[in-house]
């Protein structure tokens, strides 16, 4: 009988790797190519929506595509994070309070599933969803129990009234461009 060898690599292998890459456990998980524009731009207005919102916050960032490392063996990059009291300047130590994740279909069951279960037991308060193909996002809010789904949100602004900066994400400023270009093609 044959056995199965299975690496496992940690933090230290991973910084030496070539390409984008996430270890989960100590099992690397090559990142998608270079996302679409829509995604992109959707990503950047969400950043620039909790920016905006922090600007006289000095214990709190807005951060894109940045290394979150959950431990030796899992090293994550979400889309964007909300991180307060960052002591670390080369990657993501503590739990974000916010973790948004664009969806792309190649990254879909790793986003609703993988990540969202890692996310859940890490304590990340909110955990968005985003979907530019329905321009819809999807908010958690972790509690004791687990991730609860506060909504699905098309052009609504949601506060998140329980983090010290008191972040807003204005969804009707974020999907604008792209309901239009939908628009002009019907």
């Amino acid at each position: 009988m044959a056995l199965a060898y299975v690496e496992y690599y940690t933090y230290e292998d991973y910084r030496h790797w070539d390409g984008d890459w996430e270890l989960i456990e100590g099992h690397p998980i090559a990142m998608a190519p270079a996302p679409m524009i829509k995604h992109q731009s959707i990503a950047t207005k969400i950043a620039v929506q909790l920016e905006i919102n922090i600007q006289e916050c000095d214990e709190c960032d807005v951060v894109m595509e940045e290394d979150y490392k959950i431990s030796d063996d899992t090293v994550v990059r979400p889309d964007i994070s909300f991180i307060c009291h960052e002591e670390n300047e080369n990657y993501i130590m503590k739990p974000p309070l916010i973790i948004v994740e664009v969806i792309n279909p190649s990254t879909v069951l790793k986003d609703e599933r993988v990540k969202y279960s890692l996310y859940e037991r890490e304590g990340i308060k909110y955990y968005i969803l985003v979907y530019p193909e329905d321009l819809r996002a999807k908010i958690f809010k972790n509690s004791e129990s687990g991730f609860k789904k506060i909504g699905d949100f098309f052009s609504e602004t949601f506060c998140f009234e329980d983090i010290a900066c008191k972040p807003c994400i204005d969804f009707e400023k974020v999907f604008r461009k792209w309901r239009e270009a939908e628009r002009k093609r019907d």
